[in-house]
């Protein structure tokens, strides 16, 4: 046996967890890069608001916008992990991650402030729909401890959702 099979081999024996199979592995290595795709995504578009905010509730807002980056952002790097605990590879550069995003940016010149929060209100919801898809792909090939962590960042979502809303109401 050459040494890079036994290498191949190796590597492969160490990083896919018992009883889930190669194909679990793939297909929830690529929904968890999806979401972390969107997850960057959403962090930057908040930042960018948060940056941007201007009006009478500016401080209100803008530390609103920052909390709720800060919490998207913390999510990445679980994400990004959980993939590699997997036997995954995940984002490599930015550009692969706007391949992959599916949340839309705004780069727009002004962003009125509750139309940035109206904005970031359906992302966070579109983003809680996406996290629940995930977690049914763990449940289908039992993946419990990937499934334990996305039901963590629903809450979160929906706890952003649930600010917004109310900010805006």
């Amino acid at each position: 046996m050459s040494l890079t099979k036994a290498h191949s081999q190796t590597v492969a024996a160490t990083t896919v967890p018992s009883g889930i199979s190669a194909m679990a592995v793939s297909e929830i290595s690529i929904s968890l890069n999806l979401l972390l795709a969107d997850m960057f995504a959403l962090f930057f578009k908040a930042k960018n608001f948060h940056w941007h905010m201007t009006g009478p509730h500016f401080r209100d807002y803008h530390l609103l916008l920052d909390e709720q980056s800060a919490q998207i952002f913390a999510a990445t790097d679980l994400i990004a992990e959980r993939v590699r605990k997997l036997g995954g590879t995940t984002l490599r550069s930015m550009a692969h991650a706007v391949r992959l995003q599916r949340t839309a940016d705004n780069d727009s010149e002004y962003v009125a402030p509750r139309d940035m929060l109206v904005e970031l209100l359906e992302d966070n919801q579109q983003l809680a729909v996406q996290l629940r898809d995930a977690h049914a792909l763990c449940d289908t090939h039992g993946d419990v401890a990937s499934a334990s962590l996305i039901e963590n960042w629903i809450d979160e979502a929906e706890g952003r959702a649930w600010f917004l809303a109310e900010t805006i109401a």
